[in-house]
């Protein structure tokens, strides 16, 4: 056992790694992960209204993941086997389970909880960080943080749970447990072979992400419910924006940030995500904005900053 642990390493070497006078692409990439995937939330629900919801998360990368891999090739990159190897525990945790458990909940659940349920995601950032260091330093904000996220989530599960009948509840849990694996996802893709390059690690998780969830949605009898001529023209921009705007922009700026920035840090992105996807799906996606569900959200963000705080105060960078 090392006398650092995993987590303050990466968290040095992330520090180390920062970029040098590229404030624009730093504003670029963290703006897309911001604004842009918010408003996935309620175009994953357009696209898998009248779609199998597996295979449409998996066309989705597909395409993606074939337009940065081309790109990647173009500049002359080349993947090992290693990277493939890696890029496939990747496309596990962020995209056959993070992304499918999403899309396919999202056709009970509506968008706007959805984006509250998975803002907690840098809370199990930090218990995994945790976990994987074997160092549990605890603060005031961190703990705050970590019970007032718990409680929130609560108010949303048990509210979901009175409200909204079985479907609703198990698309909750559903989402709940692709939060966790999406986290899983952050911390192993900080180890992984891939670091270096984050456009072939795009391209190839997308791809493995993809076949997965192919597989997964053939054995699960998707195929049985593909009838394209009832996606519309809705459905369809929702796809393709999806394809070019969540998948191919959006996660390729979330992937170089991880190269230089702490997994933490990243996960911030979770608190605008669920106020542009909540004020989307009010306004445009005829969801409600009970009070409930106000005061789950102003926890929810709440909770993910203190942790945020309370984790830099830790690493003596607040």
């Amino acid at each position: 056992m090392a006398t650092t642990s995993t987590s303050e390493t990466l968290v040095e070497a992330s520090v180390k790694s920062k970029p040098q006078g590229n404030r624009l692409l730093v504003i670029f990439c963290f703006g897309a992960i911001y604004l842009i995937w918010g408003s996935t939330f309620l175009a994953i629900r357009y696209a898998v209204e009248n779609l199998p919801a597996l295979y449409v998360v998996s066309f989705r990368h597909l395409c993606a993941g074939l337009i940065l891999l081309v790109w990647a090739l173009a500049k002359g990159l080349r993947p090992t086997w290693e990277q493939i190897r890696a890029s496939a525990v990747i496309g596990f945790l962020f995209f056959l389970v993070g992304h499918g458990t999403l899309h396919w909940a999202e056709k009970f659940v509506p968008s706007g909880l959805a984006a509250l349920l998975i803002a907690v995601e840098p809370i199990f950032v930090f218990l995994m960080s945790s976990a994987v260091g074997q160092v549990w330093r605890l603060n005031g904000m961190l703990l705050a943080g970590i019970l007032i996220g718990l409680a929130g989530v609560g108010l949303l599960v048990r509210g979901s749970t009175t409200e909204g009948g079985s479907r609703l509840t198990i698309g909750v849990i559903a989402i709940l447990v692709g939060a966790i694996s999406w986290a899983a996802g952050i911390m192993y893709s900080r180890k992984s072979k891939l670091s270096g390059s984050p456009l072939l690690l795009s391209a190839l998780s997308l791809l493995s992400g993809s076949v997965m969830l192919f597989v997964v949605g053939t054995v699960l009898g998707e195929w049985k419910g593909l009838t394209l001529e009832r996606v519309g023209t809705r459905g369809w921009l929702s796809i393709m924006y999806l394809i070019l705007f969540g998948s191919v922009i959006t996660f390729t700026a979330y992937n170089w940030l991880l190269e230089h920035f702490s997994p933490t840090l990243v996960a911030t992105h979770t608190y605008v995500n669920p106020v542009v996807a909540v004020l989307l799906g009010w306004a445009y996606g005829g969801e409600a904005l009970t009070t409930r569900v106000g005061v789950a959200a102003a926890m929810v963000i709440a909770a993910v900053v203190l942790v945020d705080r309370g984790t830099n105060r830790l690493r003596g960078l607040a």
